[in-house]
């Protein structure tokens, strides 16, 4: 095992790490023991008892986090002309079609979001190899390949992001950053496991929400207590 730091062993020492604590007790926790000298990412790990393999039993969806990242997130455009004036509008970061093709086709993934329209999908689709692994693919599910350009940017400005589970059944995904107040992690939180809990398939049996961790950048994990958040 790799040896512990000297941050990591006095976080390690601030809490219970076989314990469940209850949501609130566990942003209180992640903030304490959070040890970087930037505003870390508070991150939310949820293990679901789903077999995500299985077509019926895909978990995905988009939540509106009422507190936001608590970063600024850069947004690309990818549209006809007729809709760059309402994308600029909306404050996407960068706004146009073929040239940044061609830049993500030479590798400049230096955005967070892509939002695009249907009918240039076809294009967009051609760069599946550089934005799939990324997570940048655009898709209709997460309300980001639209007609409605200003509303979607306005949408991920303000703190919508789009979350799936991945292969070992866990949705991980940031809810806020280290400087919030512990409440206003709790309410993203909330917020997004309220949603996962709306999105239980159907043919997923036994337990749903099989355990939750809250950390941050460079933190242990905290056990959050799944009953505690059945709200």
């Amino acid at each position: 095992m790799a040896k512990l730091t000297k941050n990591m062993k006095e976080a390690l020492s601030k809490f219970d790490t076989s314990k469940e604590y209850s949501l609130g007790e566990a942003a209180k926790i992640v903030k304490d023991v959070t040890y970087t000298k930037f505003d870390s990412s508070v991150d939310i790990a949820v293990k679901l008892g789903v077999d995500p393999r299985k077509a019926n039993q895909m978990v995905r969806g988009t939540v509106a986090l009422p507190n936001g990242v608590g970063k600024d997130v850069r947004v690309l455009v990818l549209c006809t002309p007729d809709k760059e004036a309402e994308a600029k509008e909306a404050g996407a970061d960068h706004v146009g079609l073929d040239e940044f093709i061609e830049k993500i086709k030479g590798g400049w993934t230096d955005i967070d979001v892509i939002i695009t329209m249907p009918s240039v999908m076809g294009k967009v689709g051609a760069l599946g190899k550089v934005l799939g692994p990324r997570g940048l693919m655009p898709n209709p599910k997460s309300g980001t390949v639209t007609m409605e350009i200003g509303k979607a940017v306005t949408e991920v400005k303000a703190g919508k992001i789009d979350f799936k589970v991945d292969k070992y059944g866990i949705v991980h995904t940031t809810v806020g950053r280290a400087s919030f107040e512990a409440d206003k992690l709790v309410e993203n939180a909330t917020e997004l496991i309220q949603t996962i809990m709306k999105l239980k398939p159907s043919a997923a049996k036994g337990t749903y929400v099989k355990s939750v961790t809250l950390s941050s950048t460079m933190s242990p994990g905290v056990k959050v207590e799944p009953k505690s958040l059945t709200v």
